[in-house]
């Protein structure tokens, strides 16, 4: 989520200015497990929050299967326990401009990011939960919502994010949209939805998070697509 100037966030999101947290600046490297933005709707305005990566059920006791949680599968998503009331009942929308997947070797793993060619918001489907970390301290977390490859990003992975236009990220979000009907959603990408460039490998270290991750860095050989 690299918009540094947050009311063009907020307008693009559809929601108040000053609902984007004051906290708020560009990011280039979100990793599971930490916090982010999601959008909800109350009566049909959309609503923005802060959640954090990896989806917590509200029974649980803990958060260890957070990290198991970052993703949930289309096919399975409306039957699993771990989802099937959030898909009922908390269905969200995750904000990027962009993602990254990878090629080749684990300790080589060359990194891409995939964005849209105008630069502007991706709405990713996804479910949300709150649990309670400790007694009366309520957390909101989230998941993202996967589905098979299109052609362009089968050439990395077999699997990518469900990305919903302005519209059917209302219907995914309204409450009364019938279950059939959310299935539809939840398919590949068109192919002229997204773009693949390089990134640098400084990607693959979390802790770091700044521009520079978006291309190579000054002398670097431009990675194999294979």
């Amino acid at each position: 989520m690299t918009y540094a100037d947050s009311d063009l966030l907020a307008e693009e999101l559809g929601v108040p200015a000053d609902s984007v947290p004051e906290y708020y600046g560009p990011r280039y490297n979100i990793a599971p497990m930490q916090k982010h933005l999601i959008l909800q709707m109350d009566n049909e305005t959309r609503e923005l929050l802060p959640a954090r990566w990896g989806l917590v059920n509200s029974w649980a006791k803990d958060n260890k299967n957070a990290a198991k949680q970052i993703n949930a599968r289309a096919e399975t998503v409306a039957a699993r326990p771990a989802y099937r009331a959030a898909f009922k009942h908390r269905r969200c929308i995750i904000p990027a401009d962009g993602f990254y997947e990878w090629s080749g070797d684990k300790k080589a793993r060359m990194p891409f990011r995939f964005h849209r060619p105008d630069g502007k918001l991706l709405l990713f489907a996804g479910l949300t939960e709150r649990w309670q970390r400790e007694p009366g301290q309520w957390e909101q977390t989230f998941t993202i919502i996967t589905t098979t490859a299109n052609k362009l990003m089968s050439s990395l992975h077999d699997r990518m994010p469900v990305i919903l236009d302005d519209r059917d990220a209302d219907l995914w979000m309204f409450k009364t949209t019938p279950a059939e009907q959310l299935t539809k959603l939840l398919v590949p990408a068109a192919e002229d939805v997204l773009m693949m460039d390089a990134a640098s490998p400084l990607v693959n270290k979390v802790a770091n998070d700044g521009p520079e991750l978006l291309g190579r860095a000054p002398g670097e050989e431009p990675p194999s697509s294979s």
